[in-house]
């Protein structure tokens, strides 16, 4: 389909999404209900095994919320739409890339720890956090939840109440983010990342994949009833064979999704 805000590609077994707002990349409903509906094409794309989500232009990988959609009947709606399309996106079936090229704050941040992985570009003006506080709000797309379950409620307390602003090192410190890269580097860095991720057995990564996300919303008990769903379902597979087979006689696996 055609898309206004988003830029849509696919690269061998990569799909790409690009936010199409330069020069900040703000989210507003119209960008919310364009992701929810890129990722879902991607995700039933059977030739596509992992995707990158980065923005457009030179400055921001996405600022957040359109603060000029405020006080309209479309910003009524984005709170919980917001939260129902990066749920999507955390729950997606494949792996998700996101490529910080540019600053990531409130729901450019909450945008990125949606995806499972981020790779951010290291330069004095590109930073990520949660700025909210500095307004008299809160985070509203996953900020208050995801941060902490990323870097741990000290920090996400810290960064959350302070609206501290970090760059990439110490974001990768603390582990919000996956991997530090340089500017012009950063997209061959994700696509390579993406490519990587895409050599393994699909069906096993989308378990792993749901198994943390689900296992991280229960007890420990109730996560190993969830991995051993997931251990039975991948141990049926014709990938799995494949796997054993090709360690067997030292090669590469060439992994089908079946």
């Amino acid at each position: 389909m055609a898309y206004e805000t988003l830029i849509v590609e696919r690269e061998e077994n990569i799909g790409i999404i690009t936010l199409n707002r330069p020069p900040a990349n703000p989210i507003n409903l119209t960008v919310l209900n364009e992701l929810d509906q890129a990722v879902t094409e991607l995700e039933q794309d059977k030739a596509i095994r992992a995707l990158i989500i980065t923005g457009a232009g030179e400055k921001g990988f996405s600022a957040g919320f359109d603060i000029k959609t405020a006080g309209t009947p479309e910003a009524e709606k984005t709170p919980a739409r917001g939260h129902e399309v990066f749920s999507k996106i955390e729950r997606c079936s494949k792996p998700v890339v996101a490529a910080i090229n540019g600053f990531a704050l409130g729901g450019g941040c909450e945008l990125s720890m949606a995806c499972h992985f981020r790779i951010m570009a290291d330069s004095e003006r590109i930073v990520i956090g949660q700025p909210e506080i500095d307004l008299g709000i809160i985070p509203g797309w996953g900020g208050t939840q995801r941060l902490p379950r990323l870097v741990g409620k000290t920090k996400a307390l810290e960064m959350l109440i302070l609206g501290t602003r970090i760059r990439a090192p110490e974001a990768l410190s603390i582990g919000l983010i996956t991997k530090v890269s340089s500017l012009a580097d950063l997209m061959n860095d994700a696509k390579e990342f993406a490519k990587t991720l895409a050599k393994k057995a699909p069906i096993a990564v989308s378990i792993i994949l749901d198994a943390v996300t689900r296992g991280l919303e229960t007890t420990l008990e109730e996560g190993l009833k969830i991995e051993l769903e997931g251990s039975q379902q991948v141990g049926k597979t014709k990938d799995a064979m494949e796997g054993m087979m090709a360690f067997v006689q030292k090669r590469e696996p060439d992994f089908k999704g079946e």
